[in-house]
């Protein structure tokens, strides 16, 4: 199956020049919904991890999925006050601004290895931000797995250190 079919090409959302790769059409479809899971899932399998980690909104979709399908437990990495416990968080640089990310500050406790899991690999910025998160909390990441990776971008560059996998570049 070409999951790439499944992706929706939007240009200039949401900027001119930029072309956002939309999943929605994959997730509509059962059939190719669940093959990027079960590709996911054969990706990471064999990884020594005990948690998925996973930004909001997309990366739920992925991570919660591949954390019933595996037996991991899920992490919720938020933004900020969406939380109801205490929480740890991170302030980092995107493109055209900074972001902040937070998660529950015992959310690493009995799960210390740790897979980011997430829709869009672009720059990189997002996932260095939640490794850092999972790091000061005394977690590891593991490696980190998308459905697409945006090669022109070099995210992996700026994620050397850290085993990347993903299902579609572009």
């Amino acid at each position: 199956m070409n999951l790439k079919q499944y992706i929706r090409n939007i240009k200039d959302f949401p900027v001119e020049g930029i072309i956002f790769r939309d999943v929605t059409p994959l997730l509509s479809t059962p059939e190719a919904f669940k093959k990027s899971i079960d590709l996911m899932a054969e990706r990471i399998k064999d990884w020594n991890f005990d948690a998925i980690a996973a930004p909001e909104a997309r990366g739920f979709i992925f991570g919660a999925t591949l954390s019933y399908l595996l037996s991991k437990a899920f992490i919720p990495i938020r933004k900020p006050s969406k939380l109801p416990y205490k929480t740890i968080g991170i302030e980092y640089e995107l493109e055209y601004g900074k972001a902040s990310l937070e998660m529950h500050e015992d959310a690493i406790e009995n799960h210390k290895k740790v897979v980011i899991v997430d829709d869009v690999l672009a720059t990189g910025g997002t996932v260095e931000a939640i490794s850092k998160l999972i790091e000061k909390a005394g977690g590891e990441v593991v490696g980190m797995v998308f459905l697409i990776e945006l090669t022109a971008l070099k995210a992996r560059e700026r994620l050397e250190k850290f085993r990347v996998e993903s299902l579609i570049t572009y």
